[in-house]
């Protein structure tokens, strides 16, 4: 087993792309961290320098407090999983899964013992005789899955290994990479642009984007505590809801403006995050998980919305409102978000928000009604930096 950390690791190519920036993170022995961010966002790039397959432009990665920098990728001991499986179609599934230790020179029957021990932990014995042809993908995965097991590595690197299998399969294999990993206790890095797939495998998540890493985290931490814009639209689905709102005084209290709704906010919310009363008289970007709203119900802590869509997902129903409350307006470029490719950037005088609704609710399109809205669970944001506004800097 290993612990890995990457200390102000960079990497810039000859063009002057720079695809990592700084990038710091220490995974503990017998983790599963999971990198996640968008296409280009120097995920899988990070990744290959761990593993010895790109150069370090700065910076510098140890195993085991030992400076890995210069070492092969062989000498790293660390055995990687492709997206693309990487199976020698000439080659039998037994064949595949020992050919690393028949490289090295291992003995037969130490491969064989081996061989045997990973087929029956990856419910592969019955396919030990077959050519990758005559697999499925999710059988093809754990091929290459075995392959890694028998060479008892120190640590595993996936990348993005179940991006070409179907939705239903990848489901499944998800929770059998995470079983597997916790069985055999193997650090492992796993890449992904599949927010759910972090959410549910990691047991701290690394969001990155441009190259930057945005937060490092447990997955509830990253949801219920996100640090900024990028992480709050990236990570939850269905997407979090953003408004633009106003935060004023009131008798005793301060208050939030929601188009023409003047909210208070609560004294425990002040409380936890006391950097809110420093923003009193400017315009926030306002956060609001489609889970924290509830449909029909007036009160204090409600606004009026006009359904304009409905997605029935079965057990429940996701129902899109248009609200008074405008879209947040960004001011600034230092969000690290690009506008086409996020949702959050609306267009148009009236905003849009989702709520999550019991799936035998009536509701049709057109139906103005009120949204109850949990404000201990509200996020707000800078609308210049991006930055979560939370407690003060100690």
């Amino acid at each position: 087993m290993a612990r890995i950390s990457l200390e102000n690791v960079s990497k810039t190519y000859p063009d002057g792309h720079r695809a990592v920036h700084s990038l710091n993170l220490a995974v503990d022995d017998g983790e599963f961290i999971v990198l996640v961010g968008p296409s280009g966002c120097g995920k899988s790039t990070a990744l290959r320098m761990v593993a010895g397959l790109e150069d370090i432009s700065e910076g510098q990665i140890l195993v085991d407090g030992a400076v890995a920098n210069e070492l092969s990728p062989r000498d790293r001991n660390i055995a990687m999983v492709f997206q693309s499986y990487a199976l020698y179609p000439h080659l039998t599934v037994a064949e595949n899964i020992g050919f690393g230790l028949k490289v090295r020179g291992v003995a037969k029957a130490t491969i064989a013992e081996k061989v045997k021990a990973a087929a029956q932990t990856l419910e592969l014995s019955e396919y030990l005789g077959r050519k990758p042809a005559q697999l499925s993908g999710g059988q093809r995965q754990r091929v290459a899955m075995g392959r890694a097991i028998v060479r008892e590595p120190n640590a595993f690197l996936m990348d993005e290994p179940l991006s070409n299998l179907d939705a239903r399969l990848r489901v499944h294999m998800r929770t059998e990479i995470a079983r597997l990993q916790k069985m055999t206790g193997v650090t492992t890095i796993y890449v992904t642009h599949d927010q759910v797939e972090a959410m549910t495998m990691g047991d701290r998540v690394a969001v990155m984007n441009r190259g930057v890493l945005q937060q490092f985290g447990p997955p509830r931490v990253l949801y219920h505590e996100p640090a900024n814009l990028f992480v709050a639209n990236f990570i939850g689905s269905p997407a979090i809801n953003l408004l633009e709102g106003r935060l004023l005084s009131g008798e005793n209290a301060v208050e939030l403006t929601l188009g023409r709704e003047r909210l208070k906010l609560p004294a425990t919310l002040l409380e936890r995050k006391p950097a809110i009363a420093d923003y009193v008289g400017r315009t926030v970007a306002v956060g609001l998980r489609p889970e924290t709203l509830t449909v029909g119900e007036p009160g204090p802590s409600s606004v009026m919305g006009v359904v304009s869509f409905i997605e029935d997902l079965g057990a429940s129903l996701l129902v899109h409102f248009q609200v008074e409350a405008p879209p947040p307006r960004l001011d600034g470029d230092g969000l690290g978000i690009d506008d086409d490719e996020t949702e959050f950037v609306q267009r148009g005088e009236r905003g849009r928000v989702r709520a999550t609704v019991d799936g035998f609710a009536s509701l049709r399109e057109g139906d103005r009604l009120p949204l109850a809205i949990d404000l201990e669970r509200i996020h707000l944001f800078d609308r210049r930096t991006g930055l979560a506004i939370g407690t003060r800097p100690r």
